[in-house]
């Protein structure tokens, strides 16, 4: 993985919010959004990051002060790899991340 101090990364659980949102009408993108999450992330210079077996698997641990189930996963892969979280929900500064907007 790249250096997190000089990388933007984007969830591969971002990209399925997107394409849920795409799916049921909520956000408007090319039929294609695996496509072009891929292609802007790159336009970004961003890093895709993977769901592993252990972030899943950090989820039995993780508090349940926050239930959506896609910041979830994203809470628990920015504590393993490190990463700065970019949201504006305050539910997410309740759980050990550098969470910023």
């Amino acid at each position: 993985m790249a250096d997190p101090a000089n990388t933007l990364f984007l969830s591969v659980a971002s990209a399925l919010e997107i394409a849920i949102k795409v799916r049921l009408g909520k956000l408007r993108l090319p039929a294609n959004s695996a496509s072009y999450v891929r292609n802007s992330a790159a336009e970004d210079h961003m890093e895709i990051v993977p769901i592993r077996l252990e972030h899943a698997a950090a989820l039995q641990t993780l508090p349940m002060l926050h239930r959506d189930p896609f910041d979830r996963i994203l809470i628990v892969q920015s504590q393993i790899e490190k990463l700065s979280f970019l949201t504006a929900d305050p539910d997410i500064r309740r759980y050990a991340v550098d969470a910023t907007w």
